[in-house]
């Protein structure tokens, strides 16, 4: 029997990359968080959500984890597990370890698209930009080789037929070099006719945005952010990347799970432009954290992701300060597309004009979620809101892994919090 147990475990050890596991009530941090009862819940219900994500960590998936739950406006749940340093699976076991806590910050990832996204509906509201002008009446040049026709809606909406990210992309060094990456993109072919097919554009998309917004705001992408949305709302870290000397904040990634094999390394690197364990070692990179990936780098605490979709939530109100007016919010997280496959992920996703939408049934959100909005981010980062059940949430993690069975833990924490929290949210989002 031992000897049968020894080899389930040596045979796990050559197939998953795992941290090293601390018991998880050593390595818990918290912030202040209200006693549920304030907002219709019980302690039960907020243990139950940590439980899952405690059982998350002990996958050995995750270096570190923060999740942030907003109920009603109120801070229910700003908890972390596990270390930002030094307890990846190829550190040495000497290494000085970092534990993770609610001051950590973390890269958003692909949510980061959401906050772009809201940055474009900001230029609209202002009357700055129209939703279904063509790009090139801001880009000229983008429009060369058939793209004259693709729209703002189009990019918003993963339809503008351009997902495939150039070579060049994969020189981390380009992004210093925005001019560059937008000539490249300007001189890409589209793979379709815009607003024909559904493909996710990981990278693309945002460069264009964001050089959009700087366009007509005549501000750099940061300054706008910061001006018009952190300044007033007394924000720390929420922005494109980092001020240098804030890189040691920065939680490092790191590849855990199985190795990545076909089909699905073939999916992820046409996503990417590059594999996925150099993916993760790109997202380490000071370059690239430094820089602005309007698509990508988002840098935060999981407090202030689930602050900004509090904002959201509330109609674009918060602490009594106005940023989006509420039908800007409403229409940037109305139904665009209804489950149809996007043929780079190669799954049926429901999109807004800049959000992954929840589902009737099922999704990423959990279960009975459809009036959710939010992104999920590189891979396992999950940063959303739900009318219906008056939240706004935000789940960080470190541990990057492509496919594994503990996957399944990761999502019980949705699922546990769409579970435990009853659908009656009042909120002007509520419909």
């Amino acid at each position: 029997m031992r000897s049968d147990i020894v080899r389930s475990m040596s045979l796990r050890s050559r197939i998953e990359t795992l941290v090293r596991v601390a018991p998880a009530d050593e390595v818990a941090e918290r912030a202040a968080e209200v006693d549920p009862r304030e907002v219709g819940l019980d302690r039960k219900t907020t243990e139950a959500i940590w439980q899952a994500c405690a059982a998350t960590y002990r996958t050995g998936l995750y270096p570190a984890l923060a999740l942030c739950v907003r109920r009603r406006g109120k801070v229910i749940l700003d908890r972390s597990l596990g270390h930002v340093r030094g307890n990846a699976p190829h550190d040495p076991p000497d290494a000085h370890r970092v534990r993770a806590t609610p001051r950590s910050l973390f890269n958003l990832f692909s949510a980061s698209k959401m906050v772009t996204a809201m940055l474009v509906h900001l230029c609209d509201q202002r009357g700055l930009l129209h939703l279904d002008d063509p790009v090139m009446r801001y880009l000229p040049e983008f429009g060369a080789h058939g793209k004259d026709r693709i729209t703002l809606r189009h990019v918003l909406t993963h339809r503008a037929g351009i997902p495939n990210i150039p070579r060049e992309f994969a020189d981390v060094g380009l992004l210093e070099r925005p001019a560059e990456i937008l000539a490249l993109l300007s001189s890409q072919k589209p793979r379709w006719r815009a607003g024909r097919r559904l493909a996710y554009h990981a990278l693309t998309g945002g460069f264009i945005l964001g050089a959009i917004v700087e366009k007509v705001t005549g501000r750099s992408l940061r300054e706008f952010m910061r001006d018009e949305v952190l300044a007033p709302l007394g924000f720390d870290a929420f922005n494109f990347g980092v001020p240098a000397a804030r890189l040691p904040e920065v939680a490092v990634n790191a590849f855990t799970g199985p190795p990545v094999l076909p089909p699905l390394s073939g999916l992820l690197r046409r996503a990417l432009s590059v594999d996925f364990v150099e993916a993760v070692r790109v997202s380490n990179d000071p370059r690239f954290l430094t820089s602005v990936v309007p698509a990508g780098n988002i840098i935060s605490t999981a407090n202030e992701a689930s602050r900004f979709m509090q904002l959201l939530l509330d109609g674009g109100t918060l602490d009594g300060v106005r940023v989006f007016e509420t039908a800007t919010i409403l229409r940037a997280v109305a139904e665009q597309t209804y489950f149809e496959i996007d043929l780079t992920l190669g799954a049926p996703i429901r999109y807004s004009m800049g959000f992954m939408l929840g589902g009737r049934l099922a999704s990423l959100y959990g279960l009975r979620t459809q009036r959710a909005f939010g992104h999920v981010g590189f891979t396992n980062v999950f940063v959303y809101a739900d009318p219906s059940r008056d939240i706004a949430v935000s789940l960080m993690t470190t541990g990057k892994v492509a496919l594994s069975p503990g996957l399944a833990r990761t999502l019980m924490i949705m699922q546990t919090i769409a579970h435990r929290i009853p659908r009656d949210g009042t909120g002007p989002l509520r419909r």
